[in-house]
């Protein structure tokens, strides 16, 4: 496919825009990471500038989402404003709706909903923003109880997508990722496989996707890494860092894509020194947690 090939071109770290489409979110150290007031002009600035760094660097893979507030708005404008940027893939998310009206605190930061009528209200407004510059569109964290596995009319639709060029993929959350991934792999319409990528969380302290990565990996589809960095718990660690955190994601065989999340220059400079180091992820193979902990303490931390 198109979109592999240009992927394969460019560097195995891409980047999200999670930690800046939008003012809160749950990643540590948010209040010295950007800037105190977090108006919309100052985040689209930010953005344009991490853009600006990582393509310069190599990045060809940018990751947003219906629900990180203003992030696809800030891609946009940002590949407008550099009309001769022709070769980044842009993958988005559907099945989220922002929710928090551009506050830090909110009742409710985003709403899941992956029924077919929110596929088409949200594909309708990423393509308003983003055109034909749109290659990877994803069911946003998938979990066993989504009706996004099973439901017979959205996976036409979106076989219909991928019958005109996008790549169909989903995202993971939660302990039971791995059920999802091999549940999703099976998933066909007329016969051929549906789903071509996946997004799923990976790092040193919750690595139990592994296995069933590898198996999309050996089906053919794009394999994204997300938290790399456990929303930043790794990063703080004076025995890991995140670099070396990166690397770890980077030297799993079955990894397409490694997201950084980074949210300042100095952050993504240092994510990008992981492509120069070679680890053995089994020393750190202490750090795994629980998995059902691992979620539970995700799920305590702090939108700031």
């Amino acid at each position: 496919m198109a979109t592999i090939a240009r992927l394969a071109a460019g560097s195995r770290i891409g980047l999200g825009l999670a930690a800046v489409g939008r003012p809160g979110y749950i990643n540590l150290g948010r209040a010295a990471d950007l800037p105190a007031d977090r108006t919309v002009e100052a985040l689209r600035a930010r953005a344009a500038e991490l853009l600006d760094q990582a393509y310069a660097a190599g990045v060809r893979y940018v990751d947003v989402a219906r629900s990180y507030g203003r992030a696809e708005e800030f891609l946009a404008h940002w590949l407008r404003s550099r009309p001769d940027v022709d070769d980044v893939v842009v993958g988005s998310k559907w099945g989220y709706t922002y929710t928090a009206g551009w506050r830090v605190e909110a009742e409710t930061h985003e709403v899941k909903d992956h029924r077919l009528a929110t596929f088409e209200r949200q594909y309708a407004q990423t393509r308003e923003l983003l055109g034909d510059r749109l290659d990877l569109y994803q069911i946003h964290s998938v979990t066993p109880d989504s009706p996004a596995l099973h439901d017979v009319a959205l996976h036409r639709r979106l076989a219909d997508l991928g019958r005109q060029g996008v790549l169909v993929g989903l995202s993971t959350s939660g302990p039971r990722q791995a059920e999802v991934i091999r549940d999703a792999l099976g998933v066909r319409v007329d016969g051929e496989p549906l789903f071509r990528s996946v997004q799923v969380t990976w790092n040193l302290l919750e690595p139990s996707a592994g296995p069933a990565l590898a198996e999309a990996h050996d089906a053919g589809c794009v394999v994204i890494v997300k938290e790399a960095l456990a929303n930043g718990r790794l990063a703080v660690r004076e025995d890991v860092g995140d670099a070396i955190a990166l690397a770890a994601a980077l030297h799993q065989p079955w990894a397409t894509i490694v997201l950084s999340g980074a949210a300042t220059g100095d952050q993504l400079a240092s994510n990008l020194r992981a492509q120069t180091l070679t680890v053995d992820p089994a020393r750190w193979a202490e750090l795994a947690m629980p998995v059902d902990r691992y979620w539970q303490e995700r799920a305590a931390l702090p939108w700031t």
